[in-house]
């Protein structure tokens, strides 16, 4: 999935999304930058900076391990990682209070944008599962003609309501903080793809399999 990919919405809620999204996701387009260190000090990838919206996170945040994914709402590779890894990830680490799991905003477009400024919307403990339903449905809006119809049928299903959606998609603060995140993690961290992640520091690009997690997780985890 490449950081230039766009897309031109249509209608009324499409230009307010786009009027939301479009200043804040060029400004994160013209600063791309390459990959470079493996290995990231945790308290450079644990910083206040690193996001300006509340965590959002899963598990312990005092387990051994901690996990950090830089993910985009529209990256099919995302979707694959949360549909076939995370729930064997949630059930064998997370819940068993091994690796505290933590997901971070990477869009690549004004429809990922949208998506994830929608979730932040919903009360927070709503968060993780619109996520998981997003991903679910990616087919169904990500790459459809009218992508911000498709997000308003999956948002009503969860209960918010058309004026709430629009009323989400026009808070340009929150379009900022969240291609913030981006910004952060590309200058700072490297992050020049999605999903990325950071396993005690450790930067592993790709749909991680539940072996490949396991081989990671398995020398971290020793004697606990």
């Amino acid at each position: 999935m490449l950081l230039h990919r766009r897309r031109f919405l249509k209608g009324a809620s499409q230009i307010a999304l786009f009027a939301a999204v479009a200043g804040p996701l060029a400004h994160l387009l013209g600063a791309v930058a390459p990959a470079q260190a493996q290995t990231i000090d945790q308290a450079k990838l644990m910083a206040p900076a690193a996001s300006p919206l509340p965590t959002q996170g899963l598990g312990n945040p005092s387990a051994p391990v901690t996990i950090v994914e830089y993910a985009s709402l529209t990256c099919s590779h995302c979707a694959a990682f949360h549909a076939k890894s995370f729930p064997e990830l949630k059930a064998k680490y997370i819940d068993t209070g091994k690796v505290y799991f933590i997901l971070r905003e990477f869009p690549f477009d004004p429809v990922a944008t949208a998506g994830f400024m929608l979730a932040r919307c919903m009360p927070q403990d709503k968060y993780f599962p619109m996520v998981s339903s997003l991903f679910d449905t990616q087919k169904s809006w990500a790459f459809s003609s009218n992508p911000a119809q498709g997000l308003l049928a999956v948002y009503k299903q969860a209960g918010m309501t058309e004026a709430d959606f629009e009323k989400c998609l026009t808070d340009k603060e929150l379009a900022e903080k969240v291609q913030a995140s981006a910004q952060y993690a590309n200058k700072e961290l490297g992050v020049d793809s999605t999903p990325t992640f950071f396993i005690n520091g450790k930067k592993l690009s790709g749909a991680l399999s539940p072996e490949d997690l396991d081989k990671e997780l398995a020398p971290l985890l020793q004697g606990k």
